[in-house]
């Protein structure tokens, strides 16, 4: 059984009152636990960042432990320049020595400092997500595979995906000939890496978590150093981040390990992000505490009730159940439509509502779930006369995919248009480089002609792909002529390419999604135009 903390809180230490100033019950239980493993689950907008900055100060101020004896994991390079921050104020000593980071920049300060034990060079390189796909591609092109059926781009992600679940080469599953083709190439990408001395991010975890595996005496030392270990987002941790951690606090081991996290946030899973590792960490650590940090200080409670009943429907929840002193503000109001335009009519009218009764448009904002519910809205905003700003993304027809959609289909109407012609005549790529471009365009200009019609002046094996793209779009301008927008679009999307290139995408759901949304558009714009 483990206890959960609600209402008593333990008295402050001698001159701690001042970091332990202004806590609620529940912050001030989980600051000042005693040296074991931990649970926090920590809510929406409930104070956790100063929750776990104040737990450092707090053990640091105690005598507890040294900065050097403490890491804290975060997971981003912004969340944690921000609890340094906050520990420079609150601390009357500096933190140099705490080991404060990302998963990432943790492993990279390990390797730095064990180089010769990793097998890299001191002054190892890290590849970017850029350099790595790259790199990918000289090797599938050193290969001679085809580019369409293994595509850069999708193979790095194909490689960054097995080592985050730490798989190396020999160690995949390969049943089909595609998956050990790619297995081959992930292992020549590794045989080149090694060479060149550089690592990609995910072999920064991977190269950690085996030297840590593979060598007792490095990790007796780094568990005898860490007396204190924090993780932050633990909802969002993967495999390997986990088996990461066990490896410097083993569970049963002498460390405290405080974990901060909710599982009612986890929306990682595409990423590999497995929520389950905080359930198997509270069995596999013998959590005896448990604390709930469920006093909202964000929103008002008639949004936290509807929160709170909207979420209870998970299963295989932790649980808790968040509420605020700030009153109940304003009702929820839920309204239903016919369609996505008749909500797209519903939000203006009461945007303009709003507006009308004094509010700023600055102070109005339609919040949607996926990027292609935006498209319906803009369009209403536009023809209002609405002015608006997206913010985190781009408008609709300014995405990638949407752009490269209208691209193939103003060629279908238009061979001649240079513009849409170089956006996609290798995308999908088609093994069309930079320099069959260049003749190209150099047969045009000489010729006073179209890239279009300059294709059989440019010879070799790009010539020969060049012409198999005009003639795709030939065969789309007469397959398609006769039929309605909606039906070309549906025909373009298939012989293309589009889709399928998406649907191997690590992150291209939101893309297709955005892609269907312009089938739409379309249809909407015939039905509109009568």
């Amino acid at each position: 059984m483990h206890e959960q903390y609600s209402e008593a809180a333990p008295a402050a230490a001698p001159g701690t009152g001042s970091l332990l100033k202004g806590l609620n019950p529940e912050q001030l239980a989980a600051v000042t636990l005693p040296a074991l493993p931990s649970l926090i689950l920590a809510g929406a907008g409930s104070g956790k960042t100063r929750v776990l900055t104040t737990r450092i100060a707090w053990l640091m101020a105690t005598g507890q432990v040294s900065p050097g004896g403490l890491m804290a994991v975060t997971f981003t390079n912004k969340a944690a320049k921000e609890m340094l921050h906050r520990l420079s104020a609150m601390l009357p000593v500096p933190t140099r020595g705490m080991w404060v980071g990302t998963f990432h920049g943790l492993c990279n300060r390990f390797l730095r400092a064990h180089w010769k034990l990793a097998g890299l060079p001191q002054s190892f390189q890290i590849l970017d997500t850029a350099d790595s796909q790259s790199a990918v591609k000289r090797i599938i092109k050193s290969m001679q595979l085809d580019e369409e059926r293994f595509v850069p781009k999708q193979v790095s992600w194909f490689i960054a995906a097995r080592k985050d679940n730490g798989e190396r080469p020999k160690d995949v599953d390969a049943h089909d000939p595609q998956t050990r083709k790619m297995v081959e190439i992930y292992q020549a990408y590794e045989d080149q890496c090694q060479r060149e001395g550089v690592v990609d991010f995910a072999e920064l975890m991977l190269r950690t978590y085996e030297l840590m595996r593979d060598n007792a005496a490095l990790r007796e030392h780094y568990q005898h150093r860490f007396a204190h270990i924090l993780v932050d987002e633990f909802q969002d941790t993967n495999r390997l981040q986990y088996a990461w951690l066990k490896m410097f606090a083993p569970p049963g081991g002498q460390q405290s390990v405080f974990a901060v996290g909710d599982d009612d946030q986890s929306i990682y899973a595409f990423r590999g992000a497995q929520v389950g590792n905080m359930a198997d960490f509270e069995r596999e650590y013998r959590v005896q505490h448990v604390i709930k940090l469920e006093r909202n200080y964000r929103s008002f409670g008639n949004i936290l009730d509807s929160a709170n009943a909207l979420i209870s429907h998970n299963t295989r929840r932790l649980g808790k159940n968040l509420s605020t002193e700030a009153g109940p503000g304003e009702p929820v109001r839920v309204a239903e439509a016919t369609s996505d335009y008749a909500e797209a009519q519903w939000l203006l009218d009461e945007a303009q509502q709003l507006h009308r009764s004094g509010t700023p448009r600055s102070e109005i904002a339609i919040l949607y779930r996926s990027n292609a519910q935006s498209r319906v809205m803009e369009s209403a905003l536009f023809n209002a006369g609405v002015p608006y700003r997206v913010y985190g993304g781009l408008r609709f027809f300014e995405r990638a995919e949407v752009k490269h959609a209208l691209a193939y289909l103003r060629l279908i109407e238009n061979p001649n248009d240079d513009t849409s012609f170089l956006r996609v005549v290798n995308f999908p790529t088609r093994g069309i480089g930079a320099r069959t471009i260049e003749q190209l365009q150099d047969a045009a200009r000489a010729s006073a002609r179209s890239l279009y019609q300059s294709v059989a002046a440019v010879p070799g094996k790009g010539g020969n792909n060049l012409q198999a793209f005009t003639a795709l779009i030939d065969g789309l301008r007469a397959a398609t002529k006769g039929l309605t927008l909606r039906e070309i679009i549906d025909q373009m999307l298939a012989a293309s390419g589009l889709i399928e290139f998406y649907r191997l995408d690590k992150e291209g759901a939101d893309r297709i999604e955005n892609l269907n949304e312009l089938v739409n558009a379309a249809e909407a714009f015939v039905t509109q135009e009568g």
